[in-house]
């Protein structure tokens, strides 16, 4: 899964109840051979084109993604947005301006803050058990929640198997629990807090935890306490049953393999992501969040210390990449380090980070990227923006 939420959709689909089928868009679309189209210059100069954009052309020209879009906050402040390739290839439409994506694991950064927020409360501690909170819910093979800490859930040291990879032929609504239980079926990858390895399933325990504490449903509490205090107007977590994106996207794609065509996949039931995975926003959105999270406009000085005390994550992350609580630190070829997280989600791939002097920068692809030369090119894409 290389540190994402990857799963891949199927043809066939059922209702849930009343929920419309997830996949409907897939089944009546099959798109044929994919043209590049016009690549678009950036939205904030009609100039030569310069590093980000041309990262962003040859991503559409080289990954088979048929569209990218970035937003980039340089040193100076400025603010630039980017597209590339095709929006919609049934129509030609372009791709929108600083559109919303499905932002996959970004999702585990937003969860990490309304933790932390609650540890600074006093509500919680990083060092409470699960069954501190959910006493007797997490038990299975090599598994047992009383000695799995919070803070091994927001850092991937518990040892909890990966229920994504366990969830079969159907791209439906999942219940939280029904995903827990999926996971707990398979044995521990080893004891907590005795490796690194990452797991979806320790976010999805970290989100029921957050709604046994405030006894309001997760969608709820990152909406009042990450998205409307930093307004951010374009970011939201779907409601059960919503396969919709509401505001103006590229649509997103996915593929067999390479001899199979493109199937549009933009309508798709995120619950199975649910904590790990499931909002949506725009670049300009996580460039906002991770500016005002490395800020201290999020959390107290001791909680922002904790999120970002590092652990070696290079097998899933890249060459010097370390994991946090929810954050990623990835080193600059300019110097310094980036940090952020990245997420991946049928139709939609980004990647991103800051700096602490005030850069920014998140690029997306309208395709969830297979094999390591796709995805070094999106992080170099990242990369050529934070050292423009």
């Amino acid at each position: 899964m290389r540190g994402q939420n990857r799963r891949e959709p199927r043809s066939k689909s059922r209702r849930h109840g009343t929920r419309r089928p997830v996949l409907s868009a897939v089944v009546a679309a099959t798109i044929g051979a994919m043209t590049l189209g016009a690549l678009a210059l950036p939205a904030a100069s009609a100039a030569r084109p310069d590093a980000v954009q041309r990262s962003l052309n040859a991503l559409v020209r080289d990954s088979g993604t048929p569209g990218a879009l970035a937003s980039v906050r340089g040193r100076e402040g400025r603010d630039l947005t980017y597209t590339a390739g095709i929006g919609d290839l049934a129509t030609g439409a372009p791709v929108p301006v600083d559109g919303q994506v499905r932002i996959g694991s970004n999702t585990k950064s937003f969860v990490a803050v309304v933790v932390l927020q609650l540890v600074a409360e006093r509500r919680v501690s990083l060092e409470d058990s699960v069954d501190t909170h959910l006493p007797g819910l997490v038990r299975g093979e090599g598994i047992d929640g009383r000695h799995i800490k919070i803070r091994h859930l927001l850092q991937h040291t518990s040892g909890l198997p990966e229920y994504s990879s366990h969830l079969g032929d159907d791209v439906r609504y999942y219940a939280p629990r029904e995903l827990l239980a999926t996971a707990l079926r398979h044995p521990a990858e080893f004891a907590p807090g005795k490796s690194w390895k990452y797991s979806n399933t320790n976010y999805v325990l970290a989100g029921l935890i957050v709604q046994k504490i405030t006894a309001h449903p997760l969608a709820d509490e990152i909406d009042r306490r990450v998205i409307k205090r930093l307004g951010l107007r374009h970011t939201y977590f779907p409601a059960p049953g919503d396969a919709s994106v509401k505001g103006p996207h590229p649509h997103g794609y996915y593929r067999e393999s390479a001899k199979t065509p493109l199937r549009d996949v933009t309508e798709i039931d995120p619950s199975w992501g649910w904590a790990a995975g499931q909002l949506i926003s725009t670049n300009s959105d996580l460039n906002r969040f991770f500016t005002a999270l490395l800020a201290g406009r999020l959390l107290p000085s001791t909680q922002l210390a904790q999120m970002r005390a590092t652990v070696p994550a290079e097998a899933t992350f890249g060459p010097g990449a370390r994991y946090g609580l929810g954050l990623v630190s990835r080193p600059l070829r300019c110097g310094g380090l980036s940090w952020g997280h990245g997420g991946s989600f049928p139709g939609y791939e980004t990647r991103g980070g800051v700096t602490d002097d005030g850069r920014a920068a998140n690029v997306a692809v309208t395709t969830q990227l297979t094999g390591a030369a796709p995805r070094r090119s999106l992080e170099r894409a990242v990369d050529a923006a934070l050292c423009r």
